[in-house]
């Protein structure tokens, strides 16, 4: 009889850390805020972490998706630009977004029609994943594709081995985190880009989570340290209402100023395919909002050249032109190597490179799979 893909994913796995182990076998998993209670035999609203036999197995010892993107694809502006990034997945999400664009790794086992993605994993090392790292001249590591809080267990080993040679690392998340777990990759970790879907919790019911979860997250992330990136797909009908930016722009505000907020523009995906494309008008409204709002850094995106000056990095204090881009090409690179804007001499929050001459320009500006 054929491998069924639960029972091939159950294979590559390993017994998890970030569970607390309850009475008749039953565990609550903490990786993400659902916290799931799950008995023996069951599994988590993510589907990749089960219990046997009051043991907490986890996903391990594979991806489902690799590729080396420009880091500005992620989307991170203020972490070392033009740089190349070695993307990874695994299989697996604790949301269920009906426009999401991964859906073939993050919905296996919750959809059918997603199990195919299952095809596509291939057993590896945190050893061989840095390997290829550095023969593809990518000083970065992100896990993305699918939700990497989930799966943390698996990329902090592959940080490990990045960070002692040299390399920094990054999570592509949707949030949905526990003051536990971010404390946990912390240390491996030098941004997290999180997802404000929207700023109203029935809207978040629908796509499997929790509104105040996120928020809590942005806020703790940006409190140990981490230098974290806000994304807000802003989706025709579902989250474009004025008031609703304005509400997410003053949230992030009254964090940090220095957060770099990216609203990108919507395509029709998966299960949602009804709602209309978003046009660069939304996203001009949408970041006028949060500039008005305060944020020193708003950024449109997915729509590159369609959007004047918004795919570009100024200067708060002075508004020199620092970086240039377009899409997800740097076309020029101004700040100092001491992360200075070279006009007014104020510094720039972010993680920049201590050698400007050596940033990449005018690259190729799209991912390519390994």
């Amino acid at each position: 009889m054929a491998e069924t893909v639960q029972q091939r994913l159950d294979h590559l796995t390993a017994p998890g850390k970030y569970y607390e182990s309850l009475e008749d076998g039953a565990v609550r998993c903490y990786a993400c805020a659902h916290r799931c209670l799950i008995k023996p035999g069951r599994r988590g609203i993510c589907q990749v972490r089960f219990n046997q036999d009051g043991e907490l197995r986890v996903p391990w010892g594979y991806v489902a998706a690799i590729q080396v993107d420009p880091i500005e694809k992620k989307p991170f502006n203020h972490f070392l630009p033009g740089s190349d990034a070695l993307s990874f997945g695994m299989l697996g999400c604790d949301f269920h977004c009906g426009y999401c664009q991964n859906w073939l790794t993050s919905q296996v086992m919750r959809d059918p029609k997603a199990d195919m993605g299952a095809y596509y994993v291939r057993e590896i090392t945190p050893k061989k994943m840095v390997s290829i790292a550095d023969q593809q001249n990518a000083p970065i590591l992100v896990s993305t594709y699918n939700e990497p809080l989930i799966t943390t267990e698996w990329a902090i080993e592959i940080f490990k081995k990045a960070k002692q040679a040299g390399m920094q690392c990054a999570y592509v998340s949707n949030g949905n985190a526990t003051p536990e777990v971010l404390d946990a990759v912390a240390p491996y970790l030098s941004a997290y880009k999180i997802d404000l879907k929207s700023m109203r919790d029935k809207n978040y019911r629908q796509l499997g989570g929790v509104l105040q979860h996120v928020l809590d997250s942005i806020a703790y992330a940006k409190k140990i340290g981490l230098w974290v990136e806000v994304v807000t797909l802003v989706v025709p009908g579902f989250n474009d209402d004025p008031a609703e930016l304005w509400d997410a722009a003053r949230y992030l505000s009254s964090v940090s100023v220095d957060i770099p907020w990216h609203v990108t523009a919507y395509h029709p995906d998966y299960k949602m395919t009804d709602n209309p494309y978003t046009e660069s008008g939304s996203l001009q409204i949408a970041s006028e909002i949060g500039q008005e709002a305060g944020l020193n850094f708003v950024y449109a995106g997915n729509l590159p050249g369609r959007v004047g000056s918004l795919e570009n990095t100024f200067c708060p204090h002075c508004n020199f032109l620092l970086i240039t881009r377009n899409g997800y090409i740097v076309r020029d690179y101004r700040i100092t190597a001491q992360g200075h804007c070279p006009r007014c001499g104020k510094s720039i929050p972010g993680i920049w490179t201590n050698e400007p001459s050596k940033v990449r320009l005018d690259g190729w500006g799209t991912p390519h799979r390994i």
